[in-house]
């Protein structure tokens, strides 16, 4: 029988399967389809060229949006890029366009290598999806502005958005998969435990942008707290919604100064 993977090599296998979705989009923002292959060598040379700007673009786009803040207006991402707004125009349809681009460049030059970089062999469940949950609150209060344009802006393609979501769901989604799985229990409902999950953080984590009433830290061990402990209520029905149902913890636990 094949050894099961370790909770950081599934969070891993979805996490690479979230970045060749993003891939599928960054062909899309980053290399913009050109005229049909041709021999013309100054035709390749500019493709190659625009494809460069347009990242030069990019990155600058995302500077000025660290600096200026998650509103900036094209007049001042022009400005703080050293352009013009025509210059602007000429690779980028409209502030959407460049809202999605930054969206998947913050994703591909972020998130991605942070999580990835966090997960290693060592961890196990507990450890997993504490470390998800805390790259993911570190990411954000490290680039609050980014986040809020490229994330949570209204402008930016909702496929990219959705893109970043999977890539923390999908790495909780896998380990809830492939462990209730090794336990022979029902793994059906991992996809919508893991979305209500990392969901429920993204909410939190927006709010808390605007008002944070704790640090980083503290924020993501309360959150891995509460999403640990479904997490277990889940693994203790087998996954079943009937066995869950039939004989829920109606109960609250019994506090240990209670028991005095």
């Amino acid at each position: 029988m094949a050894t099961p993977p370790r909770p950081a090599g599934a969070a891993r296998a979805a996490v690479n399967a979230a970045a060749i979705l993003t891939r599928e989009i960054e062909q899309r923002l980053l290399a913009p389809a050109v005229d049909a292959v041709t021999s013309d060598g100054r035709k390749q040379r500019w493709a190659r060229h625009k494809q460069a700007r347009r990242t030069e673009l990019i990155l600058g786009t995302m500077e000025a949006v660290r600096a200026l803040g998650p509103d900036v207006g094209m007049d001042e991402i022009a400005g703080h890029v050293g352009v013009s707004k025509t210059v602007l125009y000429r690779y980028f349809t409209d502030k959407n366009d460049l809202a999605t681009a930054v969206s998947e460049a913050f994703i591909q030059t972020t998130v991605l290598p942070g999580l990835n970089e966090a997960l290693t062999e060592e961890l196990d469940d507990f450890e997993l999806v504490r470390t998800v949950i805390g790259v993911y609150v570190r990411t954000v209060a490290q680039d609050p502005n980014l986040y809020r344009y490229s994330v949570a802006t209204e402008h930016a393609d909702p496929g990219t958005l959705a893109a970043a979501i999977r890539v923390f769901s999908g790495a909780i989604e896998s380990t809830l998969h492939s462990r209730l799985t090794d336990r022979e229990a029902e793994p059906g409902g991992a996809a919508t435990w893991a979305f209500v999950m990392i969901g429920g953080v993204e909410l939190t984590v927006g709010r808390w942008l605007d008002d944070p009433w704790v640090d980083a830290d503290q924020l993501a061990d309360e959150l891995t707290m509460l999403l640990w402990g479904g997490i277990a209520g889940v693994i203790q029905s087998g996954g079943s919604t009937t066995e869950f149902a039939a004989a829920p913890p109606r109960i609250a636990p019994i506090l240990p100064e209670e028991e005095a």
